[in-house]
């Protein structure tokens, strides 16, 4: 099988072009590719199909071979991946996804497509969107418990529970502000998120310092790829819950630090989030399965 390992902020996916190839049982194969020590590596696998109501279609599954619905990094791959290879001409790609089709107009240099910017939607603020177990319609200040290891970590209020603002950018976002995102140990506090039981289908939960109202500094651990170097789509969801609680400005562009790079949001006065970001091919390769 031909594939072509790529990557936006660092966050790494392979591509298979699957108008050609054929892919059997795509879940197992994101788990066998996506081992960085047996396979090829990556955060997972993303097939890029033809579509009835777009240019293609991002069929994507997370290192541990569960299904995603979006990925703000993969689409702008994606986008890059059909017009440097003439599958798409013009620079605005329709991609449908899991949830919804996305206008993606790529941004090139010396004729490839280095970066795109995304318009990913309106954000979904009710809990059931996410779902979310919570009370009520708010998603803004809602508060979980966490285990104690985590109030060294500055992260804990004086009644033991972590407020948390949730939102949903076609798949589910649980965002935390910190003191210190460097200090945070996200390979034991990340999957208490992702498996809280106030999260039924699981979440992806960003860890994010506000350096001021237009920057910011985040991780991000997912659902079902542990903690990646970077999330679009989280990035967007950190953008709106800043907003929302006073920390940044409506239709402002905010400038947002990832572990891998950095990408560009702005959730405008019309209601839609767009995303701008690099696109960057790895290499190319065959292997047997």
């Amino acid at each position: 099988m031909k594939f072509t390992k790529m990557q936006g902020a660092g966050n790494d996916y392979i591509y298979v072009n699957a108008f050609d190839e054929r892919v059997e049982n795509p879940a197992a194969l994101a788990v066998t590719l996506s081992d960085r020590h047996f396979g090829v590596g990556g955060d997972g696998l993303v097939l890029i199909r033809p579509s009835a109501r777009a240019d293609c279609f991002m069929d994507i599954y997370n290192a541990d071979g569960s299904r995603a619905q979006m990925c703000g990094n993969a689409v702008r791959c994606v986008a890059k991946y059909v017009c440097d290879r003439g599958l798409v001409t013009g620079d605005t790609v329709q991609i449908e996804t899991l949830s919804g089709i996305k206008a993606v107009e790529v941004l090139r240099e010396g004729g490839a497509v280095t970066a795109a910017r995304v318009n990913m939607g309106a954000p979904a603020l009710e809990p059931a969107s996410l779902p979310a177990d919570f009370p009520g319609e708010s998603v803004v200040s809602q508060k979980i418990t966490i285990p104690v290891f985590a109030e060294s970590q500055k992260l804990t209020t004086a009644d033991g529970a972590v407020p948390v603002t949730c939102v949903s950018m076609g798949n589910p976002h649980c965002v935390v502000f910190v003191d210190d995102t460097k200090s945070l140990d996200l390979a034991r506090l990340g999957p208490v998120f992702e498996h809280h039981a106030r999260f039924p289908e699981r979440v992806n939960t960003e860890f994010v310092q506000t350096v001021s109202d237009t920057e910011f500094l985040m991780r991000v651990w997912e659902r079902g790829s542990g903690e990646t170097l970077a999330c679009g789509t989280g990035a967007c969801a950190a953008t709106v819950a800043s907003v929302l609680n006073g920390r940044a400005k409506r239709g402002a562009d905010v400038r947002v630090r990832l572990t891998g790079g950095e990408l560009t949001i702005c959730w405008s006065a019309g209601g839609d989030v767009y995303m701008t970001g690099p696109a960057a091919e790895v290499f190319t390769g065959e292997i047997r399965l």
